[in-house]
């Protein structure tokens, strides 16, 4: 073979060589929403949280590397899923606009109640979306809420959006909004740890109440983990383990207000 058509044969084949280790799953860079105890938050060091530990728990049992990655508000860990940056978003909801670039594992890790916080001194009759017509609302950007709730909300609420939580509460404090969208544990973590349970109120029914889930973008090579992924939740929800690791960290909701 001539030296010449060695070399240019060779040229052609190092992209291939390269764009095929690039398709190698090294390890899954998992994410989340970093403003969501107990379901998932960051420590000022460190993500953790109920679906963090049950997401590495699973890996490390079918012994594929990971990493845990802090890459700020949840709206950037949506943009970091669909621009490869991450592999792995440990807990959120089933939309059809996350499914555009998201696969979703099979089995639920656990349900995660919307609720609509309120100022407890300027609470109001609530029976229903319908009663939040007409007030001016809060959310956190890259939040969704299911069961047709975001439709709902689309059409006929008028929200304002903020990056993390702790900034509604602040505005309904002010008065700047009349309630706030969030998921019931969630807001109740951060009133518990911030000592603010006495000047908010959740009301009751729940906006929605629909599943969490493990979720790989797409355009990971690590998507070929999925099945066994599937495999050792379910395995783990029929244990019990689940429920466990969900229950263990609403326990460590106090401790973290010390």
């Amino acid at each position: 073979m001539p030296i010449l058509f060695r070399c240019v044969l060779f040229l052609a084949l190092v992209p291939l060589a390269a764009l095929s280790q690039e398709k190698e799953c090294r390890k899954v860079v998992i994410s989340a929403d970093s403003d969501y105890a107990p379901l998932q938050w960051y420590d000022g060091k460190h993500l953790t949280g109920a679906s963090i530990e049950i997401a590495t728990s699973a890996l490390t049992t079918l012994g594929i590397p990971y990493e845990v990655r802090y890459v700020g508000p949840f709206h950037r860990v949506l943009k970091s899923a669909q621009t490869g940056e991450i592999d792995m978003i440990s807990s959120l909801k089933d939309t059809p606009e996350r499914r555009e670039y998201l696969i979703y594992t099979n089995v639920a890790l656990f349900a995660n109640p919307i609720a609509i916080f309120v100022a407890r001194e300027r609470s109001f009759s609530y029976s229903g979306w319908n009663d939040l017509m007409g007030k001016k609302g809060g959310v956190t950007l890259g939040n969704q809420f299911g069961n047709g709730f975001d439709e709902f909300l689309k059409g006929n609420l008028q929200v304002e959006a903020e990056q993390k939580a702790y900034m509604n509460f602040k505005k309904l404090e002010l008065h700047r909004i009349d309630y706030l969208i969030t998921g019931y544990y969630s807001g109740i973590a951060y009133l518990t740890a911030s000592g603010q349970n006495d000047k908010f109120v959740a009301l009751k029914p729940y906006v929605s109440e629909s599943d969490n889930f493990i979720a790989i973008a797409k355009s990971s090579p690590c998507i070929r983990h999925l099945k066994a992924l599937n495999l050792q939740l379910d395995t783990m929800r029929r244990e019990g383990k689940l429920k466990l690791i969900l229950d263990k960290h609403i326990a460590l909701l106090p401790k973290r207000a010390n």
